[in-house]
């Protein structure tokens, strides 16, 4: 009887130890420095996040009341207060198209709880169905909070539809999942200076 039991551990032990290996094999691949590893060890390897690093220095020379970056190819907004004692990184929704976006330096000119939305001429040309008006609410696309830039018609703002965070969804604006801009909205006052790189 113990013989059939050891026999048992055996080739539970054996088994276990042929599944490992593949597994042990590719793991060893990536801490050797592979630079060409496959299947799933490529997929671990490769799946980090698209967030770059910023630093305010390398957009303005100083924090004035408060500095965001929006950068629409790692789909991030960085924010520091003032001092620089308080930085954070916000994922967002950037423009469809390259040419829906506009790039540069700008400020924050207006803020709005409850925002309203009136589609631009070029957008109604895009899509005749948009409505002429939309009141603040569920249906709004400019979610809950909205910051306008001094740029006409360009915002950053939030969505009631958050599959568009971290994607390519909107018509020129930053957009922010709705906890995430009424958080940003009661960090930035006017005059809050912006960068879209």
């Amino acid at each position: 009887m113990s013989n059939s039991l050891l026999s048992r551990r055996a080739l539970l032990a054996a088994g276990l130890a042929t599944l490992a290996t593949p597994a042990l094999l590719r793991a060893q691949e990536i801490s050797a420095g592979d630079d060409t590893p496959t299947g799933a060890a490529s997929t671990a390897r490769h799946n980090i996040s698209s967030f770059r690093p910023q630093k305010w220095q390398d957009h303005f020379q100083t924090l004035g009341v408060a500095t965001i970056v929006a950068d629409t190819q790692s789909r991030a907004l960085h924010y520091w207060n003032a001092d620089g004692s308080d930085y954070r990184l916000y994922p967002t929704s950037v423009p469809l198209t390259d040419e829906l976006t506009r790039l540069g330096y700008t400020k924050v000119v207006r803020k709005k709880v409850g925002p309203t939305w009136t589609p631009t001429a070029n957008m109604r040309k895009r899509d005749p169905s948009l409505p002429t008006f939309l009141p603040a609410g569920e249906g709004n696309p400019l979610g809950t909070h909205a910051m306008y830039l001094d740029w006409p018609a360009y915002l950053i703002h939030g969505t009631h539809d958050t599959r568009k965070i971290g994607r390519r969804s909107s018509s020129g604006c930053i957009g922010l999942y709705n906890e995430k801009i009424a958080e940003l909205f009661q960090l930035c006052p006017v005059g809050t200076q912006v960068r879209l790189i």
